[in-house]
């Protein structure tokens, strides 16, 4: 057996699991909008202490590394990687979008997980039901919405979309996609940190360092794109 903390706070969905190989052990899931930074160690704390396993039992920690909130992903990366250096066991980072794909496994069709990246683009990718697990067909991408659409057209097959980000898309989806277009709902769209301590202990632990994982945002913040954007004038001058 192999005890395993998943942390997950790539959205406004904070989840945390503590697994024992295939058991889980606990699991808390809260979708309110309050700062994941100040919540998030205690909730740990409290949880560790009810299913009675210590810090130093853990054998690796897993984190949603991304795509989603550029500071919800960064305080679970950081947090992940503060106790895996202290604890001086591995971290795995596993894609936001295929945790929340993870609910759509008994859909026969394209799985569509999507999150929100504003002005009309959408964190997104495509998986598929392959017996009783999910896989990944075509990668995480950003992409604006309408292209996406446009593609999933093409495929001409139902679509399951999930994510509570759908919601302020619905419109669109079901004007372009018609009777192709379906939707999760309620717990369905919210992704599970025990499916996210199951898909990090299948994969392979990784030989980079702690302070080597980084996040995967697909895109930089804003701020940071500015800047970065400023630098490389300023070096053309």
């Amino acid at each position: 057996m192999s005890k395993t903390l998943a942390i997950d706070t790539s959205s406004f969905v904070m989840g945390i699991a503590v697994t024992d190989g295939d058991q889980t052990l606990g699991e808390v899931t809260t979708n309110i909008k309050k700062n994941h930074s100040i919540r998030l160690m205690p909730a740990i704390d409290d949880l560790m202490k009810e299913v009675s396993v210590k810090p130093k039992e853990l054998e690796r920690i897993i984190v949603a590394n991304g795509p989603g909130s550029y500071t919800g992903v960064r305080i679970g990366v950081t947090t992940a990687k503060t106790m895996a250096w202290s604890l001086g066991i591995p971290i795995i980072g596993v894609s936001s979008l295929e945790v929340l794909a993870q609910t759509g496994r008994f859909f026969r069709g394209i799985i569509s997980p999507i999150m929100d990246a504003r002005r009309g683009q959408v964190y997104t990718g495509q998986y598929q039901a392959v017996g009783s697990d999910v896989q990944r067909i075509e990668k995480d991408r950003l992409i604006m919405l309408e292209d996406w659409l446009a593609y999933l057209v093409e495929q001409n097959q139902p679509v399951l979309f999930i994510g509570q980000d759908t919601l302020i898309h619905e419109t669109l989806i079901r004007d372009r996609l018609g009777e192709n277009a379906h939707f999760a709902s309620g717990s369905m769209s919210l992704p599970r940190p025990a499916e996210l301590a199951r898909l990090g202990q299948k994969s392979s632990v990784s030989e980079l360092s702690v302070h080597s994982f980084v996040p995967d945002y697909l895109q930089l913040a804003e701020a940071e794109a500015v800047w970065q954007k400023a630098q490389k004038e300023k070096g053309c001058e």
